[in-house]
């Protein structure tokens, strides 16, 4: 059993505003990928037939990018290697799924993709992809992701932040990242309190105490 730990010091904020349209085909929803690229910052998920778009909020977008930080930082002190997708499409027609995650990145995999586009059809999933949904969603991105073979999967949801790792084609939640077993949950907690009033002093007081467990 995995318990989140105490996040008093994350305040309850507005979340993101999404609508789920229904009984979407995968024509339609590329459709609809096309039209909404050209004309706003909407994103979008593809489930079956279950299309949603959602429209990012300040708070949502700000931790997105905090924990961005929070996982480049550790790339670095642990003198590892990433390739950075960020929102990019991920589809699998096959699956007749589609994601336009937080953040995604290739890590164990990153010598296999680097310098090139991604094509999901040959190369693996990415490795790690980061999902910030405040409010409800409609989609089960935890199947979704699952279905795609990304071995692990981090949900926030501004006061809890999960740990998924892929097991026998299913996500089990864990208390350790398997990618950054150095860090716990606490530390992104303490990361993300800080960072609500100084994101300077957030990175560099984890950069500290980073250097200082290795």
């Amino acid at each position: 059993m995995v318990t989140p730990a105490a996040t008093n010091a994350l305040p309850i904020t507005p979340g993101e505003n999404r609508v789920a349209l229904r009984g979407m085909d995968w024509v339609a929803y590329c459709q609809m990928r096309s039209l909404l690229m050209e004309r706003s910052q909407a994103r979008l998920t593809y489930d079956r037939g279950t299309l949603e778009i959602t429209m990012p909020s300040e708070v949502h977008e700000f931790y997105a990018r905090l924990i961005e930080r929070f996982i480049i930082i550790l790339v670095v002190e642990l003198g590892l290697r990433v390739k950075t997708l960020g929102s990019t499409t991920l589809d699998r027609q096959d699956l007749d799924r589609g994601a336009e995650p937080d953040n995604g990145y290739y890590i164990q995999n990153q010598t296999q993709v680097a310098g090139r586009a991604i094509d999901l059809s040959v190369d693996p999933p990415p490795d790690l992809v980061v999902e910030v949904d405040i409010n409800h969603t409609d989609i089960d991105k935890n199947a979704l992701y699952a279905a795609m073979g990304v071995p692990e999967l981090w949900r926030f949801n501004g006061r809890v932040w999960r740990i998924y790792q892929l097991q026998d084609g299913a996500y089990q939640e864990c208390d350790k990242s398997p990618t950054f077993p150095v860090v716990a949950k606490d530390d992104l907690y303490q990361f993300l309190s800080t960072g609500q009033t100084d994101e300077v002093a957030a990175e560099i007081n984890f950069r500290t105490w980073l250097k200082a467990q290795l």
